[in-house]
């Protein structure tokens, strides 16, 4: 089960090349339900996501190299390719802000699309759905756009 909110950003952190970060090449195969071909770094991936927004089903599989390239052409749409930052919300916060340890722990995925498109836009998972609906974004976050169903990678590469 995947459940995440995501967020457009007003500003970058400061020094983002110091966070841990990987490039994404990914595909859809289908966009309902969702069925995603990824290149990470070195790293293939199968994806089926269920139907949601906040919540939903996901199952990952490990693909070949060999096995990526041949779906490669039989993705609809754009191929979408971003670099994804691994930053962790504790060293986000101003001092002010006071965290539970649930947020403590709590990692924001940072992507920087290149390709269809040039947004840039966090996501953050979470271990319960309480846990989300709680959750307070740090101040570079912007719009929550969660429940938009147009910020959803699948849709995005449809455009």
């Amino acid at each position: 089960m995947e459940i995440e909110r995501k967020f457009t950003i007003k500003e970058l952190p400061e020094n983002l090349d110091s966070y841990p970060h990987v490039e994404i090449t990914q595909a859809y195969l289908c966009t309902e339900p969702v069925m995603r071909i990824r290149k990470q770094d070195e790293e293939y991936i199968f994806t089926y996501k269920g139907k949601g927004l906040m919540v939903r089903e996901e199952y990952n599989l490990p693909l070949t190299a060999e096995a990526f390239q041949k779906l490669l052409p039989k993705a609809e749409g754009h191929v979408i390719s971003k670099t994804r930052y691994q930053i962790p919300l504790r060293q986000c916060y101003s001092c002010d802000h006071a965290l539970s340890d649930k947020e403590a722990d709590l990692i924001a995925e940072l992507d920087l699309f290149k390709s269809p498109t040039d947004l840039i836009m966090a996501e953050v998972e979470f271990p319960d759905e309480e846990s989300a609906h709680a959750f307070t974004p740090p101040a570079w976050f912007d719009q929550d756009v969660t429940d938009n169903p147009a910020y959803h990678n699948s849709n995005m590469s449809k455009r």
